[in-house]
Formats: structure tokens, sequence, C-alpha cells
């Protein structure tokens, strides 16, 4: 296993042109390890969910060089990066993207469907629908579930392909206290099992829980 999944260095991200240029990103260093829960935390605009999307190889860096699970994502080419999206990266989301014409579970079982997994990935969603509770609502549709279910969910189908890397995205900010704690300790539990977690927060319960916290302000890591 790498020392760092994640390695990150001199990344540069602009948005605009001219003098409408905005460099949301200027110059950022950043390693995760596995088994590791960073958060990074920072006022709304300082570049920390741009951050996170060049991590997952959907968006690319304008400067600096970035390593996911050994695969240089600021010069690999589209698909490559849609490989490893599918094979070693979970999103989950503040605001779920579950789709609505589908139940609870066929969200689950898409995401294993879309990589190939039609056999395993069914039987690895039941599993996790199963550990994280949610047996009993499986067959809802979205609209039906509550916001923790739905997160919930979110979470088994960002896990159902097994990757190393989380990249989690205000994940409690819709939820209610006793529903946010959930998730967190879902969360958590998953760097203990060895994955690698890095969490975007305003949630100071939330940031509680890493073994790092980060700060970035104005594009930079404090």
């Amino acid at each position: 296993m790498p020392s760092e999944l994640v390695v990150a260095r001199g990344l540069v991200k602009v948005y605009g042109r001219g003098r409408a240029a905005r460099r949301v990103l200027d110059r950022v260093d950043i390693d995760v390890r596995p088994g590791e829960l960073v958060a990074l935390v920072g006022p709304s605009g300082s570049g920390k969910s741009t951050l996170l999307h060049l991590i997952g190889g959907r968006d690319r860096p304008d400067g600096g060089q970035l390593t996911v699970a050994g695969v240089r994502v600021d010069s690999a080419r589209e698909r490559t990066l849609a490989d490893l999206r599918r094979n070693q990266i979970g999103f989950v989301f503040q605001f779920f993207h579950l789709i609505p014409e589908l139940t609870a579970e066929e969200n689950v079982q898409l995401a294993a469907r879309t990589n190939g997994r039609n056999g395993d990935g069914r039987r690895r969603a039941q599993e996790l629908i199963q550990e994280l509770d949610l047996a009993q609502v499986s067959g809802s549709r979205p609209h039906e579930l509550s916001g923790g279910e739905q997160q919930r969910f979110a979470l088994a189908r960002a896990l159902v392909n097994d990757p190393s890397l989380i990249l989690a995205d205000e994940p409690t900010g819709n939820l209610d206290s006793d529903s946010g704690a959930q998730v967190l300790a879902l969360l958590r539990d998953l760097a203990t099992a060895g994955r690698s977690v890095l969490l975007v927060t305003h949630d100071r319960e939330a940031a509680a829980i890493a073994n790092r916290v980060l700060t970035l302000k104005d594009g930079r890591l404090a």
C-alpha cells in the first residue's frame, strides 16, 4: 500500500479570463494517506469544493501536479480518469443526487452496473443496505425517504465499488443533528477500516472526527 493515496503539489485553478480571471486555488499542496480522515474547512468561496473536484478527476488543474491512487490526474486521458472515478473514488454530496425515478436500492445498484459488476454489484449493494440498516426502506423512492436515509443510501452508492478514497462534500449540510452524527460515524468507521476520506465541511462536529483539519482561505492552505 502506498504511503500516500493523494499527492498534490502546487495546484492552481483559475476561473475566468483576463481582468475577470480569479485564482480559486493558488499553489496548494496536500497529501492524504490510506486510512486517514482529513477535514477541509474554510469560508464559502475559498476553493474547498474546487479542490475536491480536482482530486476526484471531475475537473483539471491549470497548474501543478496531482496523483491519486498512482494516477497522474493532471495529465491523464479522460478514459483513464473515468476508470479512476469508477474504481478508486466514491463521491458523497450535500444534496444526495439520487435518481428520483429509481428506488433507493436501484440507485445503489446502478453505480455497480456502470462498473460492469452486475451480479457481484447487486450482492454488494444488498450487503451495504443491510449494514447501513436501510433494508426496510430500500424499495422506496428518494422523495419518500428522510434526509438521513437518503444520505446513507448515497453513501452506500459511493461504497458499492469498494473505492479506496471517499470524497464527501458537506455530507451533513442538509441533515438534522442526529442524522448528521450517524453519517459522520459511518465516515469515521470507513477511515478506521483503511479507506481514505477527504471531508469538506463547515460543521465543527464534522471536523472534530478528523485525523487532520486543513484550512483553505483565499485559495491557499493555512
